[in-house]
């Protein structure tokens, strides 16, 4: 676990034992913590009430962009990829089923992203729009502006 989470997110060990591991990927001094203090029950083949995912966000589309090529190279694939309006968001499970959004702003600041979900497009639709990932990195690679590629394709 601990090393799928250092190449996911390209994160650090601050500290680990047999029992405990803390991880970051930025100056703070853990953003994951991987604790197994006793033996878990396997993860439910079906959806549970509970804990449903944490996100992460990048910095820009360049950036997601980047680490989803260099995931897939490594054989890490999303297993959803949506664009939802406010975020393109790439969903990932980790060797325990446990699920990580990996995502980056479609708005400039939260208040722009906040009158857009009051509007008509997020009200049809509030999950958003599946994203071929191929399609859409290829329009990136060829210069579609990364305005354009924030902007939720169903979005008149």
């Amino acid at each position: 676990m601990t090393r799928w989470y250092e190449c996911v997110l390209c994160a650090e060990v601050t500290f680990a034992n047999d029992r405990i591991a803390f991880l970051t990927f930025d100056e703070e001094h853990h953003r994951v913590a991987l604790v197994a203090t006793t033996t878990y029950a396997p993860p439910a083949d079906v959806p549970q009430v509970g804990f449903y995912h944490a996100a992460f966000t990048y910095a820009s589309l360049g950036d997601l962009i980047a680490t989803y090529e260099r995931l897939l190279s490594g054989a890490i694939a999303p297993y959803r990829t949506i664009h939802h309006g406010p975020t393109v968001s790439l969903y990932y499970r980790d060797p325990d089923r446990n699920a990580i959004e990996l995502q980056v702003d479609a708005f400039p600041d939260a208040q722009s992203a906040k009158r857009w979900m009051s509007g008509e497009t997020f009200t049809r639709n509030p999950i958003g729009i599946v994203l071929d990932m191929n399609a859409y990195v290829a329009a990136f690679r060829a210069g579609v502006p990364e305005a354009a590629l924030l902007r939720r394709p169903d979005d008149l």
